[in-house]
């Protein structure tokens, strides 16, 4: 029962980003094909610290919420699944169906892995602050700068593509607990 409704919740939420993502595929093509990962990974980072600023400060002076800067990881994450899929691709204008493909596919990868550690982990996300998931973000985002300063090479640690997916799952998770999607 608990899994239904958070693979209800997921998905929904996962509807609204990937919709916004199609409408500005729409309007902007994919320009975004320009950025290397390492600027994507910086974009992801500057939408977290402004999460966490907030978060801290209890203010904020431009009116856009933080969960559009969780949707915005979200995308700026399967952004960059899409670029690490795409290296050998030199195509900066993709049609947008094929661009949403890919964006579907890796979103249903992340997803089934969310499945997975949801199923181990029994539903612990729910117990969390959002506050709390915020900083898992922003940890994430130092390991994945670490690996990008060792030219993507890891010992023993998973890959950068790991913890974009974590990104995603933990953004869900901060949209469902804000009730983003109710």
């Amino acid at each position: 029962m608990a899994e239904q409704k958070t693979e209800q919740e997921f998905k929904a939420v996962l509807s609204e980003c990937r919709a916004l993502f199609e409408k500005k595929t729409i309007d902007y093509g994919t320009a975004w094909r320009i950025l290397r990962l390492s600027s994507i990974t910086d974009q992801i980072y500057i939408k977290a610290m402004r999460i966490r600023s907030i978060q801290e400060k209890g203010e904020q002076k431009i009116d856009e919420d933080i969960n559009g800067e969780f949707v915005a990881i979200i995308n700026y994450c399967l952004m960059a699944l899409t670029q690490l899929e795409l290296l050998d691709d030199d195509r900066m204008d993709i049609p947008a169906q094929e661009v949403m493909s890919y964006y579907d596919k890796h979103a249903t990868n992340t997803m089934n892995l969310m499945f997975d550690k949801n199923h181990d982990y029994g539903e612990a996300w729910r117990m969390m602050r959002i506050s709390g998931i915020t900083d898992i973000i922003l940890m994430k985002l130092l390991r994945v700068k670490q690996i990008e300063g060792n030219d993507g090479k890891t010992i023993v640690s998973e890959g950068v593509d790991a913890n974009y997916q974590d990104m995603i799952n933990y953004s869900i998770f901060a949209l469902i607990l804000s009730g983003f999607a109710a």
